[in-house]
């Protein structure tokens, strides 16, 4: 590995993951944040799901990098340290490094034995680049490295993350992101866009059942690290196409009547009951400017793929 050697860790997850949990299951109507999907074994289900035939946006958005390099270079320029928001397993950061010869990558995970392998994989295959990774809760603030990262940043958030925050929440962490990277900063975001439900409900409901394992595996995750004893069997995955909020909601569906424990604490669901894991919001051309603009950053150029699923954004810090 070429550098490795500024590793931030931040306190165990423990207690905030705790905090979470007892809060979303006591709420009405139950909800979890999806940031606690990223367990390694979540993490790995997730690298699955990119690779599903059901599940486009992996495939739209790695030919949106693959075919646009040249735009790429041009509009990002060389030399930039790219910081990468929630680096998983690098399967299309390779295509972006190639196009504009970074100084330094510097991936961002709160998954950290998943991210270590996977930037020790991207260091084998670009052996001068340096790679300095970064175990943290990008959606917290935190400190990039000192050393390895001037100030001509490139962040990088792949893969419709962005959708995963409410809108109000969204422009906070793109606010945040804007205040990590600083004044002469770009930002390269993928972006979701609105289609129709024959297209987005199999995407989160596949028929391997991949999509259902990682929904379930936070329970089995709550099970292990929290002293819980949810049945997780007797739990289903359940995909929802939220049309007003247009989004996509990810459910965990109790089928019978149940009590749990968690961390001490003792719940109650009913048969129909759910706990909505995840939402993935969808954009359009304006609502992403829109977005884009409210968390401090100023379009620049916009790329889709060629079926017009999938959209990858630059912006400039304004």
């Amino acid at each position: 590995m070429t550098e490795i050697d500024t590793l931030l860790r931040p306190p165990l997850v423990n207690d905030p993951f705790r905090k979470d949990m007892l809060a979303g299951l006591s709420a009405s109507p139950k909800a979890t944040p999806p940031i606690w999907f990223y367990d390694r074994r979540g993490s790995e289900l997730f690298d699955a799901i990119t690779r599903l035939p059901e599940y486009y946006p992996t495939r739209s958005e790695t030919e949106i990098l693959r075919g646009r390099g040249a735009a790429l270079r041009e509009a990002i320029g060389v030399g930039r340290c790219v910081v990468e928001f929630g680096a998983g397993s690098l399967t299309k950061t390779p295509l972006l490094l190639g196009a504009i010869e970074p100084s330094a990558y510097v991936p961002v995970d709160i998954s950290g034995d998943f991210l270590r392998d996977s930037a020790a994989q991207l260091a084998r295959d670009f052996p001068a680049l340096p790679v300095v990774p970064v175990e943290a809760d990008f959606t917290h603030p935190f400190a990039l490295p000192s050393a390895g990262c001037p100030k001509y940043r490139l962040g990088f958030f792949p893969g419709s993350t962005i959708g995963n925050f409410e809108p109000a929440a969204a422009v906070d962490l793109l606010r945040s992101m804007r205040a990590s990277l600083g004044d002469e900063a770009l930002l390269l975001i993928g972006m979701d866009r609105i289609k129709g439900e024959d297209v987005l409900i199999p995407a989160y409901e596949d028929a391997a059942g991949v999509t259902a394992a990682f929904n379930l595996n936070l329970l089995e995750r709550v099970n292990r690290e929290l002293d819980g004893d949810l049945p997780v069997g007797a739990f289903a995955h359940e995909a929802r196409w939220n049309d007003d909020a247009a989004r996509i909601e990810m459910h965990l569906v109790a089928t019978r009547d149940m009590r749990f424990r968690v961390a001490g604490q003792h719940f109650h669901m009913a048969a129909g009951e759910t706990i909505h894991t995840e939402s993935s919001h969808k954009y359009d051309a304006r609502t992403s400017r829109l977005l884009l603009r409210a968390g401090g950053w100023e379009p620049v150029s916009e790329w889709r793929d060629g079926a017009g699923m999938f959209s990858l954004h630059l912006a400039r810090a304004a």
